[in-house]
């Protein structure tokens, strides 16, 4: 029986028992599928990965761990009548709020909107399992299998710790001392924080958009004919609606995660995995000009993921567990010094012709995070159309002027 210690950039995803936070990844068809189908793909994908037979016991050790259930349930559909093209919106955001806690149920759930010809099938994970190239894997597997339940998956290896992803020349006697150094420091900073009463006491929300294929080729044709990148562009439009919508309450800031596979080729593209570094990126200073501020943002990007050290990080993280309950404390109740984290996922490579139906569209995933500053933005494309999901929290960021800066940053891109 496998089992392995949350590592601490999961333990901040996992929050607590009684805290979800869960991702919802939603494709939508047009076709019939027989409920037989999904339990066959269901449970092929159960087997090949080790985290959907796993429960997360927080109570038998000092810190919490995923343990292997040899007992494990299958992973349940819940059927949902579909009446109209939004009911995926509010079956993501009922989602949001389901708790992983029965230790015989595995960590994942699907919903099924069903309709006579249209469907949406949404998957939801916790996100201390999963990042957003975990949910197009689990979309993709499940697609295939439920068109064609013959198919068979290879399962993997799971690791036993971050010490597997430790580069060869790592000298562990000299990062020993810096962990504790960095421990010691962080213990100091937060003692002189002190705790704050902040919290995020109103309604978690989601936009949705999505641009039709011309003007989404409008817009990659703007950053090709610019020699930026859509990523920078969506940085810089989103930062500079802020500015625009906020005035001087903005910070001209974005954190941006980065897909950890980049820099750990071990980690496969089709392995379970939660973990994302993240960059700090900002409006060039003293500039008003789109694209200028997307060329700077494309350099600083390119630099910032060079000099990232995920192996040290996942390692360093390790030494960080006696501070992690109090790092969720602050996330809880910091505005933060970002506007936004923006996660631009790119083009989803998952085909939209099947034998027995059609992929209509894929929509960005949506999230709701516990934390005071809960601003959200995930965008993907699909079918050579960008799509855009914008979440926040009303006591943070008011959903009226979040419609005001999605319009403003989607002007800003496609002027």
């Amino acid at each position: 029986m496998i089992s392995r210690k949350l590592m601490m950039v999961e333990r901040i995803m996992y929050v607590d028992s009684k805290t979800p936070v869960n991702c919802v990844f939603t494709v939508k068809i047009d076709g019939e599928i027989s409920e037989e189908n999904f339990k066959i793909a269901l449970h092929k994908i159960q087997q090949k990965h080790f985290l959907l037979r796993s429960s997360i016991d927080s109570k038998s050790e000092k810190y919490p761990f995923f343990i292997e259930e040899k007992e494990i349930a299958p992973i349940p559909i819940r059927i949902v009548e579909r009446k109209t093209d939004e009911d995926w919106l509010s079956e993501s955001e009922n989602e949001w709020y389901r708790i992983f806690e029965d230790e015989k149920k595995p960590l994942a759930q699907l919903v099924w909107v069903k309709g006579s010809a249209i469907s949406e099938i949404l998957w939801v994970m916790p996100h201390c399992i999963c990042d957003g190239t975990t949910g197009v894997t689990l979309m993709h597997e499940l697609l295939s299998l439920l068109d064609d339940p013959s198919i068979e998956l290879n399962s993997y290896q799971a690791f036993n710790s971050v010490d597997d992803f430790l580069p060869v020349d790592f000298n562990l006697k000299k990062n020993k001392r810096k962990a504790r150094f960095y421990l010691m420091m962080a213990k100091l900073f937060f003692l002189i924080q002190g705790k704050s009463k902040n919290r995020n006491l109103g309604k978690n929300y989601a936009i949705h958009r999505k641009l039709d294929a011309v003007v989404s080729k409008k817009i990659a044709e703007k950053c090709k004919a610019n020699s930026i990148s859509v990523h920078a562009l969506l940085c810089s439009a989103f930062m500079q609606a802020f500015k625009e919508i906020q005035g001087n309450q903005s910070k001209g800031k974005v954190i941006s995660p980065v897909d950890v596979r980049h820099f750990i080729p071990e980690i496969k593209q089709d392995h379970i995995f939660a973990f994302a570094p993240t960059v700090e990126l900002s409006l060039k200073k003293g500039n008003n000009d789109l694209i200028d501020h997307a060329k700077h943002i494309k350099k600083d990007l390119v630099e910032k993921i060079k000099k990232t050290q995920a192996r040290e990080l996942l390692w360093m993280g390790e030494n960080m567990h006696p501070v992690v309950e109090r790092m969720i404390s602050m996330l809880k109740s910091s505005k933060g010094g970002h506007d936004i984290t923006l996660s631009n996922m790119g083009k989803i490579d998952i085909p939209s012709d099947y034998k027995n139906f059609k992929v209509e569209t894929i929509f960005s995933p949506t999230i709701a995070f516990p934390w005071l500053n809960s601003n959200t933005l995930v965008t993907t494309t699909y079918n050579q159309e960008m799509d855009f999901t914008l979440m926040s929290n009303e006591n943070f960021l008011p959903k009226e002027e979040a419609v005001k800066i999605k319009n403003k940053a989607i002007e800003l891109l496609t002027s």
